[in-house]
């Protein structure tokens, strides 16, 4: 009778390759040193019989878990799902699980999230933490592999990188100011978020001293379709209406997009709209959604490889910074500029 997959055994494996246990433990943890065809032939008998090594006994062996654990401060959205699919790639490709959790923005909740993975990961890839995380983020870096997604724009404590948030934001508001755009309201993200705040920083720094900067309204928001949907609905309600809507994030601007499609106005002819991230999605709108580019996937699998080099070489306490480019998209939703010249290099 075959054996059922949960009673293989790494002796059953070792019996039918004919080598010895100690070998099987070496090639299937990495460490064996011998002739590649005996490793590939005990790696396809173990395929066969489908053997799964048991993950307390190889952390015995290896003392690494063979896992990464991930805290996004929300796991809703596609942002975060194009976020993972680039962070899986890279461990996939590397023989290494993920933990997921949504941590929330709360910092003591990132914290009980770390702590219920300890000892179950290698390592920690933390996406857009709360600013008031940073001295515990700072404190297990210094003790832990991590890498931080999001963290800050300016020098931070620990392995991060960055998105050009406000390089972004300047290029958004150089678009909207080149379509003749004088009345302009802007959608903020959460307090505490270290990209959201660049993102206005940014935003603000290039309408200064422009027509728009006088008559700018500004609205709070929190990173979700809702927030775009009150947000927009709540500017259909004042007195004069702005003439283009920048949301800190595609999700808010498509939630502003809903609500402008409820009320019959159109986009862009009476009022323009523009998100940040370049979600799938947003292409696909109607009407499509000019943005700012963030690789996002790309951005997942670097910050998974720079998270497994430093689990591998032991490197993990080295501090860097690592700046990801932004980009602008223009398309339908914000109309043509008024005067193509003043784009060039906005792009």
């Amino acid at each position: 009778m075959a054996l059922s997959a949960r009673s293989i055994t790494l002796h059953d494996v070792a019996r039918d390759a004919g080598v010895s246990a100690a070998s099987v433990s070496r090639i299937l943890t990495g460490r064996f040193r011998g002739e590649p065809a005996v490793a590939e032939r005990v790696r396809a008998i173990a395929r066969q019989l489908g053997y799964v090594p048991h993950g307390g006994a190889r952390a015995l062996i290896t003392r690494r878990a063979g896992a990464m654990g991930v805290l996004l401060p929300d796991i809703f959205g596609e942002f975060f799902s194009e976020l993972l699919r680039g962070a899986d790639a890279a461990a996939r490709a590397a023989g290494v699980q993920l933990l997921v959790a949504g941590a929330h923005s709360a910092p003591e909740e990132l914290v009980a999230a770390i702590g219920a993975m300890r000892g179950r990961v290698d390592g920690y890839l933390v996406m857009a933490p709360h600013t008031a995380a940073r001295a515990a983020l700072a404190q297990l870096a210094a003790h832990t592999p991590t890498v931080v997604v999001g963290a800050s724009d300016r020098a931070v404590p620990f392995p991060a990188l960055v998105v050009d948030n406000r390089g972004g934001a300047r290029a958004m508001a150089q678009h909207l100011l080149a379509c003749r755009y004088d009345r302009i309201a802007f959608i903020g993200g959460p307090r505490g978020n270290a990209d959201a705040t660049a993102r206005r920083s940014g935003f603000l720094q290039a309408l200064r001293g422009s027509a728009a900067a006088r008559t700018l309204i500004e609205l709070p928001g929190d990173f979700n379709q809702q927030a775009g949907w009150d947000a927009a609905r709540a500017l259909l309600r004042a007195p004069r209406r702005p003439r283009a809507l920048f949301a800190a994030n595609d999700a808010m601007a498509i939630g502003a997009l809903s609500a402008l499609h409820d009320a019959g106005v159109r986009v862009p002819d009476e009022i323009a709209v523009a998100g940040f991230d370049d979600i799938p999605m947003a292409r696909f709108l109607a009407p499509s959604l000019t943005t700012v580019h963030v690789p996002i996937a790309a951005l997942g699998e670097r910050a998974m490889q720079r998270l497994l080099d430093g689990v591998r070489h032991g490197t993990h306490a080295t501090v860097f910074r690592e700046v990801v480019p932004t980009s602008l998209v223009h398309r339908a939703s914000t109309g043509a500029p008024a005067d193509p010249v003043t784009m060039r290099g906005v792009a």
